[in-house]
């Protein structure tokens, strides 16, 4: 696949299945064998099912969630996209009490794209600057 497809693919994972929530976009992109490395999951992602019930979990706690794309590099079988999140939250995350503050965070995340299929991906994100930004935790001598 050319880089050129291989972006839209990443593409479509940031406005398709997580902007839009249209289910079948994981069965199309993600293979049987993904795998989803990211220290914020609140479970092993695996497979076009594990990123369905991800993104079901997401959108349940945060309707209006929403990631702009900022940037998007790829070389050969990676692809890499920078962009920010913004939600706001509504139902609380990963068993804390929701606090209707709007947060946005930055994030990068990096898919390995083999035939047409995001066979593995990487994130990063600024969970910190996104639990602080909704009042969850504070630094030391900031006001909570």
């Amino acid at each position: 696949m050319s880089t050129e497809v291989n972006k839209a693919i990443a593409r479509r994972w940031s406005e398709e299945l997580f902007n839009q929530g249209n289910l079948v976009v994981a069965d199309e992109i993600v293979a049987p064998t993904y795998r989803r490395h990211d220290p914020g999951d609140p479970y092993a992602v695996e497979g076009p099912e594990g990123v369905k019930r991800l993104v079901s979990m997401l959108r349940a706690q945060m309707p209006d969630l929403h990631i702009t794309v900022e940037d998007v590099i790829a070389e050969r079988d990676k692809v890499v996209t920078r962009y920010t999140t913004a939600a706001t939250d509504t139902s609380g995350f990963n068993g804390r009490a929701p606090t209707g503050k709007q947060g946005k965070v930055t994030a990068i995340q990096i898919f390995h794209i083999v035939d047409g299929k995001i066979v593995e991906s990487w994130a990063n994100r600024d969970d910190l600057g996104l639990l602080q930004q909704r009042g969850v935790v504070s630094l030391p001598g900031q006001a909570s």
